[in-house]
């Protein structure tokens, strides 16, 4: 909503307060009073939505982030013509003057690297849907999917590539596009948080994660995404110490509250009715997150969908199994980060094994939503942040080759939600290296994943150090209308 509404929307309340008297105040009474201050404890928007702005096709998101970058060439990108151009130089004609990392910039040639796997044709609702033989689990569900080729960026370098796909901007400190639809929309379950965050290690080189990816920037705390740790204990300090009942940690968070909702009612401090918001949810959150991982309930049959490490904690397996029963409990944006495509010297070897780790777990977690009937109002994303090059990095062999950042082209892939299933969209060149037809930006990315929610992206905005903030910025970006269904 308009920062400068939820501001007057505070003073009201305060001056409302202040004018009372004791015996006002009692004749008010703590479920009227908790009424009063129940939008600012449930988020800004959530006292007079905005949005969404029109009927939304996803009532939800899950966003399966391959942190490192996959390389486009050797999982959904075929280009089986390179075969003849093995260790060729790349033309200047593609390169077109590119500038080039420091790890290949000393090299004396750009010898060209063909993928050495091999692709299978898969049906969709198109001409098919070539997939290489390391993800045969998900190319068997390519009837659910878009698969996007024609993805473009100018980040080139790790940090700021992945900054800038989670929350618009290159530099940290914008809020992550899990907390903008927390914003926007509130949540559907008061006993999970709206945003949750998942990490899982994969068998490649690793980039280091930073919290601001999942950060709240300058909207309100309790929009940040909540991290669930790799084990069975999901979040620290959820248990009540050796000692203290759950009746007294009540007494405690009672009296705790009530000391917050007097400083609120002197300053008027939005962030404290959030601290208010987030120790409730804490307490909600002792009953709610151990019913939410505990797996007894499940089918043997359902377990199978996602692979024999379903049921180890932290695996990408256990947290896509996590990801679909978040999204029945009404969990509004459940972020998966895999870590471990960062494949520059070792794609031969450390590929396999990454989409070993990925590739039955999502096409379960596809089918999965699927026969639930989750996956029509469930959007699934699914990609990194660049691509890789059509050119070795480092030495070249015909059976070993190293790929470097390429920010031109990538793949990504979306399912569910609002988006037509069964199709490609946009084209590279021969080379994988120039984006030939339909270029996707990160800010269209995001303007379509907020438009399948029901937002206008040009409205989901807030006000900071004097200008109306938008997570897809304010340079020129579009709705991709001809993937939505």
């Amino acid at each position: 909503m308009n920062p400068h509404d939820d501001h007057l929307l505070n003073i009201n309340r305060r001056q409302i307060l202040k004018g009372m008297t004791a015996g006002g105040l009692a004749f008010l009474g703590s479920t009227a009073l908790s009424q009063l201050f129940a939008a600012d404890e449930r988020g800004a928007t959530a006292a007079a939505p905005l949005f969404p702005n029109f009927a939304p096709k996803a009532k939800r998101v899950i966003y399966l982030y391959q942190e490192g970058a996959p390389s486009q060439l050797d999982t959904f990108d075929h280009k089986p013509g390179l075969k003849d151009f093995f260790d060729k130089e790349l033309p200047d004609s593609i390169r077109g003057g590119q500038r080039l990392t420091g790890m290949t910039s000393g090299q004396s040639r750009l010898p060209i690297a063909p993928s050495i796997f091999k692709f299978e044709k898969y049906p969709n609702h198109q001409d098919g849907l070539w997939v290489s033989e390391l993800l045969r689990h998900t190319g068997r569900m390519a009837g659910e999917m878009c698969v996007v080729k024609s993805m473009t960026t100018e980040q080139i370098n790790h940090g700021p590539g992945v900054t800038f796909m989670q929350t618009g901007h290159q530099i940290p400190g914008r809020p992550s596009i899990g907390a903008w639809l927390s914003y926007g929309l509130g949540s559907a379950n008061q006993n999970l948080p709206a945003f949750v965050v998942m990490i899982s290690q994969g068998k490649g080189q690793m980039q280091a994660l930073f919290s601001h990816l999942w950060g709240a920037g300058f909207l309100p705390g309790e929009h940040q995404g909540v991290q669930f740790r790799a084990s069975a204990d999901p979040v620290l300090y959820l248990n009540d110490p050796k000692g203290m009942q759950r009746s007294d940690r009540r007494k405690m968070l009672d009296m705790l509250s009530e000391m917050n909702r007097r400083e609120a009612e002197r300053n008027g401090d939005s962030q404290v009715l959030a601290r208010i918001a987030q120790y409730e949810m804490a307490y909600r959150m002792q009953a709610s997150v151990p019913e939410l991982s505990d797996l007894r309930g499940e089918r043997e049959s359902t377990l199978a969908l996602y692979g024999p490490d379903v049921r180890k904690p932290g695996t990408y397996a256990y947290n896509c199994l996590m990801a679909r029963r978040m999204a029945e409990r009404g969990v509004r944006f459940i972020q998966l980060y895999h870590r471990g495509w960062d494949h520059h010297g070792s794609v031969v070897r450390d590929l396999p094994l990454q989409c070993q780790d990925v590739d039955q777990a999502q096409a379960g977690l596809l089918q999965d939503l699927k026969q639930r009937g989750l996956l029509e109002d469930t959007l699934v994303v699914w990609g990194g942040e660049f691509g890789r090059t059509v050119y070795c990095q480092g030495k070249l062999t015909p059976t070993q080759y190293g790929r470097d950042h390429h920010p031109r082209c990538f793949t990504m892939w979306l399912a569910g939600g609002g988006i037509k299933p069964g199709i490609t969209y946009g084209e590279t060149d021969d080379f994988s290296y120039n984006v030939q037809a339909n270029p996707v930006t990160a800010h269209d990315l995001h303007a379509t994943m907020l438009h399948c929610l029901g937002i206008d992206h040009t409205r989901l905005t807030s006000r900071f150090q004097g200008l109306d903030m938008k997570l897809t910025g304010v340079e020129p970006c579009k709705v991709v209308r001809d993937i939505l269904a």
